[in-house]
């Protein structure tokens, strides 16, 4: 099962934070505020919150009234770019790294279509924006988003495999307030 790590999940949340405070006040948000705020662990955040910093998402502020803002428009800030500089490179299979070697290469029958899932994935990821993950959680619970499922299969083309059609790419992302 593909799954987000827990820095990565926690750092959308607090990225989708930064992005919902900005638009209501303008104003920077403290580490602790996000803390508090989304029930991450203040240790783990702060770390979060720097590594963030370097990779050029947030910019902090210092006084009394500092803490950290976004450095870009959440337009411009995918899910993918954030997990990548948080977890590293994506990797569906092993084989799709450069530098690994697989036995079965020659006579493998689903590197073709996991490569195509691989890249339908990298795709979906880098077309959703932290705004994008504002907007969907201010939307109505009477409209639910569709299935991720659903918006993978619409990028890869036809899953002929019954078992990719379950749970199989879900992250552990759960509603916060």
């Amino acid at each position: 099962m593909l799954r987000l790590t827990k820095k990565a999940d926690y750092s959308l949340i607090a990225l989708k934070h930064f992005a919902a405070r900005q638009r209501e006040t303008g104003e920077a948000v403290s580490a602790k505020e996000v803390a508090d705020g989304c029930g991450i662990p203040l240790p783990v955040l702060s770390k979060l919150l720097q590594k963030l910093g370097k990779t050029g998402f947030l910019v902090s502020e210092y006084g009394t009234n500092g803490g950290y803002r976004l450095a870009r428009d959440p337009r411009l800030i995918s899910a993918l770019e954030v997990i990548r500089a948080i977890d590293g490179p994506i990797v569906l299979a092993n084989c799709f790294t450069a530098d690994s070697y697989c036995g079965h290469i020659d006579r493998c029958t689903v590197r073709r279509p996991l490569r195509r899932i691989h890249e339908a994935i990298l795709r979906l990821l880098e077309s959703v924006s932290i705004e994008d993950m504002l907007q969907d959680s201010e939307e109505s619970a009477e409209e639910p988003a569709a299935h991720p499922l659903v918006a993978l299969q619409s990028l890869a083309g036809p899953v002929e495999s019954p078992a990719l059609t379950g749970t199989a790419f879900m992250g552990n992302c759960s509603a916060r307030k």
